[in-house]
């Protein structure tokens, strides 16, 4: 969103208390601990090492952002680390190299879903685990599946995931609603 004035944007603040990966591994989101509750900011991955090295988990930060209707995520067009570093969405340098990508291994994850993830314009693309894993998926899918991304669901899922120091995520293939969970 590098045609965005950010200063034109409001402003939320709040503790950085998880990372969020895509399904190549890198950040594109992080979950804020405002003075209103959970809020899932998103921002494009190729601003994974900026973000990478100047906020930490625990910090307190600033987001200016576009919030879209419906859905509990902020689209960050400017990020101010704790130190006052401005992390601007110029958007990607199509000259630089591109990181290599990893890719998933099999996994499997269950758990209780505390927070429905989105993407950049408020569509659903998955749920956030009591654990802090992430499953993602593609709008269609997570349209169809929404019941088992709310909060509160109970949920096994299945696909192709990656962990690094950030977390972990999975891309997931298939998904169950756990009826007993004792």
């Amino acid at each position: 969103m590098h045609w965005i004035d950010p200063a034109s944007l409001p402003e939320t603040r709040g503790k950085v208390m998880q990372f969020l990966l895509n399904p190549h591994g890198e950040l594109d989101g992080l979950i804020l601990n405002t003075a209103d509750g959970k809020l899932q900011v998103h921002f494009p991955p190729h601003m994974t090492r900026q973000v990478a090295k100047h906020i930490a988990l625990g910090n307190t930060i600033r987001v200016r952002g576009v919030k879209p209707r419906g859905a509990n995520v902020i689209a960050a067009v400017l990020l101010t680390s704790a130190q006052g570093v401005e992390l601007i969405d110029e958007g990607p340098q199509h000259h630089a190299p591109k990181p290599e990508k990893p890719e998933g291994k099999p996994m499997d994850v269950q758990g209780e879903v505390t927070l429905s993830l989105y993407g950049p314009k408020g569509e659903l693309r998955g749920a956030l685990l009591d654990d802090g894993t992430s499953l993602r998926m593609p709008p269609h899918a997570a349209a169809e599946l929404a019941d088992y991304l709310s909060p509160g669901a109970f949920v096994q899922a299945w696909g192709h995931g990656v962990k690094n120091k950030y977390g972990r995520t999975i891309d997931v293939h298939d998904i169950a609603n756990l009826v007993d969970t004792a």
